[in-house]
């Protein structure tokens, strides 16, 4: 790796870890593009596998300062992350049989659906939030299980954290607010990253120099990202819409890219 690759991966790095700590996603669903568009990793499978691991470990350092501010639901977290790796596992063992250019293509569809979806979303205050307890569980957990194992699939069969589509599905299933919904979602983007890095390592689509580049600049990155999150929370919902316009515009992008090849 030249030098060069090298400051390409510290700082698509840094960014990815500071969004994950900013918003608990959108770090992990910008990794795979900036891998092989910024970083220049030439097999998408190995930009798929390359980000799991970066993004599994940027997820794990996010979590501690998070956890710190008190922002994570612990029993919501596990039960969501424990469908999710399973929905995880089965979506990475489909994902490697998939055409590598087409599977960018639909990571670029997904990132406009996914930006859409977040620009749609109404705006809750986390009112009818309750943890998840003895009483609650009849109702909460089930709803915390499909969601949790809907959500890994769709994290393992693309690569992706998941965290765009895990604080949504928090926020839906348990009725968390924002802010705690993203301390919380970083518990399944670590788990649900592992699952899939695993499962891309063992086949040898991981790029070992490159992903402890990306996890230096994603630990530097994250410690900004936390900080301002806390700042801005009661702003959240501008900072989505930003960012979903960013998204909107990255999954363009992918996709033209993508179309263009196949074309």
């Amino acid at each position: 790796m030249i030098v060069s690759g090298d400051l390409a991966s510290v700082g698509s790095g840094s960014l990815v870890g500071f969004v994950l700590g900013l918003i608990g996603g959108g770090g992990s669903i910008l990794a795979v593009p900036l891998l092989v568009y910024v970083v220049g990793v030439a097999s998408p499978h190995v930009a798929i596998g390359t980000s799991s691991v970066a993004v599994a470990l940027s997820a794990v350092s996010n979590l501690v300062g998070h956890a710190r501010a008190g922002n994570v639901r612990w029993p919501c977290a596990l039960a969501f992350s424990v469908a999710g790796i399973a929905g995880a596992a089965a979506g990475s063992a489909l994902g490697k049989r998939f055409d590598g250019q087409k599977l960018l293509l639909l990571f670029g569809l997904l990132m406009i659906a996914i930006a859409i979806a977040m620009l749609l979303r109404k705006r809750s205050d986390g009112a009818a939030f309750a943890p998840l307890r003895k009483e609650s569980a009849p109702t909460l957990l089930p709803r915390l299980l499909g969601m949790g194992g809907a959500v890994g699939t769709l994290s393992g069969f693309f690569g992706i954290g998941g965290g765009f589509l895990i604080v949504p599905g928090l926020m839906t299933a348990a009725r968390m607010p924002m802010i705690m919904a993203i301390g919380t979602s970083l518990v399944a983007v670590a788990a649900f990253g592992v699952t899939t890095a695993v499962s891309y390592a063992l086949s040898g689509l991981v790029d070992w120099h490159v992903a402890a580049l990306f996890v230096g600049g994603g630990i530097a990155g994250g410690i900004g990202g936390t900080v301002l999150a806390q700042r801005l929370s009661t702003r959240k919902t501008m900072l989505t819409r930003v960012f979903a316009g960013i998204v909107a515009l990255v999954g363009a992008y992918v996709v033209w890219r993508g179309v263009a090849v196949l074309v």
